[in-house]
C-alpha cells in the first residue's frame, strides 16, 4: 500500500505553483482541438473563462498578436498570479487578467467578439448562470468556443471503484460517487439544452479521446495530477476510517486488471462546442 493517501498536494503552494506547467499535459489535448476551431480576425477582444495558469490563454494572445485584446478569467490567485509572470518573461502585452468567477463577468454587455474556455465551464459552481453571462458580455454574431470531458471520463476507475464499493455494502456512498460524477461532467444533452436555453445556437459539436496509460494502479494512484486533481474528491466521499481499506481494495484491484492487460488505461472522452450568439 503506497502512501498517496497521506500526500496531499496543496495547489496553492508556492513550490507546487512553480511547477505547475505540466497541467498543460491535460489540458492540452482540449486545448489543441480548441484552437482549431478559433475564427482568426485582428482587431477583436477575447474572453478566456478558466485561465488556470495561462494555457491557452498565452497561446492564443501570441496568435492573435497586439491587435487583439484578450482578457483571463480566473477565482484561483495564485494561478493568474503565475500568468503575470509569464507574460512579463514572454513580453506579451494584449492581455488582462482578472481574478474574479464566470457567474460574475465584470465586463460590459455586448463586449467580446470571441469566449474561449477550456475544460472551464463544467468546473464553475453554477454553469446556468455562468452560460447567461457569457451571452451577455458576447457580441451578437460573436463566437463561443469550448471544451468538456464527459461522463464517462476515466470509466475503468470509476467502475472498479463502484465495484469495490458494492462488494463492501456500500451503497450510499455508490450515490454520491455518481453525483459527484454527475456535478463535474454534465451529459451532453443537458450542456446543450442549457447553453441553447442561455441564448447561443451551437454550430458544431466535434467528438475526441484520449488516453492516460499506466503500469498499475500503484503508479496510478502516485501520479502528480491524480493526487492534485481527483484525489482528495475520491476521498470525500468515504468515510475518513474506511479510506485505507476502500483504496486498498481498488489499487489491488487495478493491479490485477494491469497484471493481465498489461497496463491500465484511463480513457478521456471530450467535446469541442462550437457556438455563436445570433
Amino acid at each position: 500500500m503506497s502512501d498517496y493517501l497521506n500526500s496531499k498536494i496543496d495547489i496553492n503552494s508556492d513550490k507546487v505553483i512553480e511547477f505547475l506547467d505540466e497541467m498543460p499535459f491535460w489540458s492540452a489535448p482540449f486545448g489543441l482541438k480548441l484552437l482549431d476551431k478559433i475564427e482568426f480576425r485582428k482587431n477583436i477582444s477575447i474572453l478566456d473563462i478558466g485561465s488556470g495558469t495561462g494555457f491557452p490563454l498565452i497561446e492564443v494572445a501570441m496568435r492573435m498578436g497586439d491587435t487583439c485584446k484578450i482578457t483571463g478569467l480566473d477565482p484561483w490567485e495564485k494561478g493568474i498570479n503565475r500568468i503575470h509572470k509569464k507574460l512579463v518573461a514572454y513580453n506579451i502585452n494584449n492581455v488582462e487578467l482578472i481574478t474574479g468567477k464566470a457567474e460574475n463577468i465584470p465586463l460590459k454587455n455586448d463586449s467580446t467578439d470571441l469566449i474561449i474556455s477550456n475544460n472551464g465551464i463544467n468546473n464553475v459552481l453554477n454553469p446556468e448562470i455562468a452560460l447567461k453571462e457569457c451571452a451577455r458580455v458576447l457580441k451578437n454574431g460573436g463566437q463561443f468556443i469550448l471544451t468538456v470531458n464527459l461522463e464517462k471520463t476515466m470509466y475503468e476507475f470509476y467502475d472498479i471503484f463502484k465495484e469495490v464499493l458494492y462488494n463492501n455494502g456500500m451503497e450510499p456512498e455508490i450515490e454520491s460517487l455518481e453525483q459527484h460524477i454527475y456535478h463535474k461532467r454534465k451529459p451532453l444533452n443537458e450542456l446543450s439544452s442549457l447553453l441553447i436555453k442561455s441564448g447561443f445556437n451551437i454550430d458544431d459539436i466535434e467528438s475526441h479521446k484520449f488516453e492516460y496509460r499506466f503500469n498499475d494502479g500503484t503508479s496510478m494512484l502516485n501520479h502528480y495530477f491524480i493526487k492534485l486533481a481527483f484525489l482528495e474528491s475520491w476521498m470525500e466521499i468515504l468515510y475518513p476510517k474506511e479510506r485505507k481499506k476502500v483504496f486498498q481494495q481498488i489499487e489491488k484491484e487495478i493491479n490485477r486488471k494491469s497484471e493481465i492487460e498489461g497496463s491500465f488505461k484511463l480513457t478521456i472522452p471530450f467535446v469541442v462546442i462550437k457556438c455563436s450568439k445570433p
